[in-house]
C-alpha cells in the first residue's frame, strides 16, 4: 500500500490512519449518490460531536462492510486484539462465558471504526457498569411495506399520544432503513425484564384499539399488512441502531433523530437524512434534552394499568 492509499486524521489525543479513502463503499446509480470511505470518516468527524453521547459507555455490535455496502457483511461482537490499547472495551458475561465489547467514547474510536468499514453502530440500551439495568426504552415501528411510510407516521403518533397519556418522555428517530424509532429515556433502574414487560404491555394496549392497523404478532406471515410495533430490542444483549449511525444502504442514508413537529413533514420517510445533510439536522437539537429525563416506569405502570384491556 502507498502512502497515497493512507490518509491522516488527528482526533484529540491520537492519529487514525484511514486506509484507502477513496474506495467506494456506496456505489452510485438510481438516483443514488457515489461515497467513498472518506466520505463516510469525513461524516463520522463532522457529527461525532453530536453522535457521542448517545454512544459513550455502551457494549456496541459492528456491522462491518470491508467491501461496500454490494459486497459481503459481517456482525462484530468481540473486539478484535488488533485494535488499539486506547479503544474502550468492556466485558460483559453471556451463557458460558463472556463477550468483549467495543466502547465508542470518543472521536478517535469513531474514525478507527469508520476506517474499519463498521458502517452502522448498533448499541446496548444499557451502559457498562449497569448492563443488566437499561436506560433506554425502544419501540420499533416497522411497516409491512417499504412503500408504506403512511403506517408509520399514524403509528408514531398513536404511539407518542399513549406515552404522553403515560407521562412519560419520548423522542422519534428515523431508522434510515424503513421506519421509526420510539424512544423513552429510563433512569435506569429497572431490569430489561421489567423494561421488556411494561413495553409489550403499551404495545399490547394500542393494538386492542387500532386491531387492523397494528400487531405484535412476530412471524411476519401473521402480520398481514398490519404495521409490527416491535419491542423485541428491550432485552438483555440485544441492540438498536444509534441515533447518527449509517445504513448499508444505497445513498448512506442515516438514523437520525426528529422532532415530533417534524413528524407531519411532506418530505419525511426512513431514509429522509442522509451523510450530506445529517449533521445540519444533528445541529438543529432535535431531541432538545428530553435523552436528560429518564423516568421510573413506577407511576407510568399504574396509569397504564388503568387503560389496559381486561
Amino acid at each position: 500500500m502507498t502512502s497515497d492509499d493512507v490518509r491522516t486524521v488527528r482526533a484529540g489525543k491520537h492519529t487514525v490512519e484511514v486506509h484507502r479513502p477513496d474506495k467506494v463503499l456506496f456505489p452510485g446509480g438510481d438516483g443514488s449518490k457515489e461515497y467513498t470511505k472518506g466520505d463516510l470518516v469525513d461524516y463520522y468527524r463532522s457529527v461525532a460531536p453530536f453522535m457521542l453521547p448517545h454512544l459513550r459507555g455502551r457494549p456496541l455490535m459492528l456491522e462491518r462492510h470491508p467491501d461496500g455496502i454490494t459486497g459481503p457483511r459481517f456482525m462484530q461482537k468481540n473486539t478484535p486484539d488488533s485494535y488499539p490499547e486506547w479503544i474502550g472495551r468492556v466485558e460483559v458475561p453471556k451463557e458460558g462465558g463472556t463477550v468483549c465489547h467495543t466502547v465508542c467514547d470518543d472521536t478517535a474510536t469513531l474514525l478507527y471504526l469508520a476506517d474499519q468499514a463498521s458502517l452502522t453502530l448498533h448499541r446496548w440500551l444499557s451502559r457498562a457498569g449497569s448492563v443488566e439495568r437499561p436506560d433506554r426504552m425502544v419501540f420499533d415501528l416497522d411497516p409491512a411495506g417499504d412503500d408504506d411510510f403512511a403506517a408509520v407516521h399514524e403509528a408514531a403518533r398513536l404511539l407518542g399520544e399513549l406515552l404522553d397519556e403515560l407521562n412519560l418522555p419520548s423522542a422519534l428517530m428515523t431508522t434510515g432503513s424503513r421506519g421509526l424509532h420510539v424512544i423513552v429515556p429510563l433512569n435506569g433502574r429497572h431490569d430489561f425484564d421489567e423494561v421488556r414487560k411494561f413495553a409489550k404491555d403499551v404495545a399490547d394496549t394500542l393494538v386492542a384499539g387500532h386491531p387492523d392497523q397494528l400487531t405484535t404478532a412476530a412471524r411476519k406471515k401473521d402480520r398481514g399488512d398490519r404495521l409490527y410495533l416491535d419491542i423485541q430490542r428491550n432485552a438483555y444483549a440485544q441492540t438498536a441502531v444509534a441515533p447518527f449511525t449509517v445504513r448499508a444502504k444505497p445513498g448512506a442514508p442515516v438514523a437520525t433523530p426528529m422532532a415530533w413537529t417534524q413528524l407531519d413533514d411532506p418530505g419525511l420517510d426512513a431514509r429522509r437524512w442522509t451523510i450530506a445533510d445529517a449533521v445540519e439536522q444533528a445541529r438543529s437539537n432535535p431531541w432538545a434534552g428530553v435523552m436528560a429525563k429518564g423516568r421510573a416506569l413506577g407511576p407510568a405502570r399504574r396509569r397504564l394499568n388503568a387503560l389496559m384491556p381486561s
